[in-house]
C-alpha cells in the first residue's frame, strides 16, 4: 500500500478516529495504526509530535486533564472504605469507661509491645504487677500488635503467622483483664495499628488470610476491644495517601488522662506542657521540666516491652520496661515510678525478681 505522506491535521484524526470506530474494544497502538491505515507516520507526526498525543487530541484517549481528574477520582474513592472504617474505630474510644472518684489513684503504662516479639520476662513482669497493684487505669500505650507481614522489613511470606500474633495479643489482653478485672484499659493507636487497619479496610490478599483463618473478624473482634472491654482511642485518619500523612496523622493519636496527664504514643506529646509519657523509641528518657501551673513535673519515654534481640535492627541498644504513675487527681499531680526490665534482676514494690529462662521467677 503506497502510503499517503501528505494530510492534514483534520484527515489524520479523521483516518484515526474511523479506525478506533471499527474495533471500539481495541487498544490503538502506533503499529497497529501503522499497520492499517494509508497514512504515512510523516503525515501526522508534524502534526501531533507524539502518538499518545495524536490519540489525545482524537479523543481515543482521555486528555492529560482528564487522566489527572480519573486518578483524583479513583484515588479519593478508594479513601471511602477508609473513611467507613475511621467510624468504626473512633466508636470504641470511651464504650468502657470506668470511672473513680478516689483521689488517689494508680496508672498502669506498658508501650510497645509488638506481639509476639515480646519480652517473656516483661510480659509476666506487666501481668504480675496489675495483679499486685490493682490499678484503676492500665494504659497500652501504642504498638500492641506487631505484624511485620504489614510493614517495611519485608518478611518472608513463608514464615508469615499472623493468626498466631493476633492469638498472642488477645492471651496478653485475657491475662491483663484476669489480673485487673476492675481497671479501666486505654488502648491507644500505634502507627504498627494504624498500618493494620489500612489494610484490613482495603482488604489485601495477607488481611483477607487473616480474617479468614479467624472467621470474619470486625475490627472491634480483631484488636480484642469488646471480648476485654477496652476503650480504643484513635482519632487518626485511615484516609491518607502519602506516609508522611499516615505519621502526621498518627501523631494525633494521644490520651488526657485526669485533666493533665498525656498518654501519647510519639514524642510530640511532651510539647503540651503537662506531664505525661510516650512510646515508640524503645529507649527509656526521662526530663524535668516546668509549668507555672503544674511546676516541676517529669516527662518519660518509655522502654518497650520488644525484646532487645531484633535481626532487623540494633535492639541490644534498647530498654524493657514499662511505668507506675501514681496520681493526686485533686491536686494534679503524677508521681512517676519507671520500672525498668532491661536487666536480670528487677524490685517491684519492694519485691525482688529474676530472669529465669527469659520469664520471671
Amino acid at each position: 500500500m503506497n502510503k499517503i505522506t501528505t494530510a492534514t491535521k483534520k484527515q489524520c484524526i479523521e483516518t484515526l478516529r474511523r479506525i478506533a470506530e471499527a474495533e471500539p474494544e481495541k487498544i490503538i497502538t502506533r503499529n497497529y495504526f501503522r499497520n492499517n491505515s494509508n497514512l504515512a507516520e510523516s503525515a501526522w507526526t508534524k502534526h501531533f509530535g507524539t502518538f499518545q498525543e495524536f490519540k489525545n487530541l482524537a479523543n481515543i484517549t482521555p486528555s492529560r486533564h482528564a487522566r489527572a481528574l480519573e486518578r483524583a477520582v479513583a484515588k479519593h474513592a478508594s479513601a471511602d472504605l477508609y473513611r467507613e472504617l475511621n467510624g468504626e474505630k473512633r466508636n470504641w474510644s470511651a464504650a468502657y469507661k470506668k470511672p473513680s472518684d478516689a483521689r488517689f489513684q494508680t496508672v498502669l503504662v506498658g508501650s510497645d509491645i509488638h506481639d509476639i516479639e515480646c519480652d517473656p520476662f516483661w510480659r509476666k513482669l506487666f501481668i504480675e504487677t496489675a495483679k499486685r497493684v490493682q490499678p484503676e487505669t492500665v494504659v497500652l500505650n501504642g504498638d500492641i500488635f506487631d505484624l511485620p507481614e504489614f510493614g517495611k522489613y519485608g518478611v518472608d511470606p513463608r514464615e508469615w503467622d499472623v493468626v498466631g500474633r493476633v492469638q498472642w495479643v488477645h492471651k496478653f489482653l485475657e491475662d491483663l483483664r484476669n489480673a485487673a478485672p476492675n481497671a479501666e484499659i486505654i488502648f491507644i493507636e500505634g502507627n504498627h495499628e494504624h498500618r493494620l487497619l489500612r489494610h484490613l479496610a482495603e482488604a489485601t490478599p495477607a488481611m483477607k488470610a487473616i480474617l479468614s483463618d479467624l472467621h470474619g473478624f470486625t475490627v472491634p473482634k480483631l484488636l480484642g476491644l469488646d471480648k476485654y472491654e477496652i476503650n480504643y482511642v484513635a482519632p487518626a485518619d485511615l484516609a491518607v495517601f502519602t506516609v508522611a500523612d499516615a505519621k502526621a496523622e498518627v501523631r494525633r493519636n494521644f490520651h488526657i488522662l485526669h485533666g493533665f496527664l498525656v498518654a501519647h504514643h510519639f514524642p510530640e506529646g511532651d510539647k503540651f506542657g503537662l506531664p505525661g509519657w510516650n512510646g515508640h523509641h524503645h529507649s527509656h528518657q526521662v526530663q524535668t521540666k516546668y509549668s507555672p501551673i503544674y511546676g516541676s513535673y517529669e516527662w518519660h519515654q518509655l522502654g518497650s516491652g520488644h525484646k532487645r534481640e531484633a535481626s532487623y535492627c540494633n535492639g541490644e541498644k534498647w530498654s524493657n520496661g514499662f511505668l507506675l504513675a501514681h496520681v493526686d487527681i485533686i491536686a494534679q499531680r503524677a508521681q512517676m515510678e519507671y520500672i525498668d526490665t532491661t536487666h536480670d534482676h528487677v524490685v517491684i514494690g519492694g519485691k525482688w525478681y529474676q530472669r529465669a529462662n527469659n520469664s520471671a521467677s
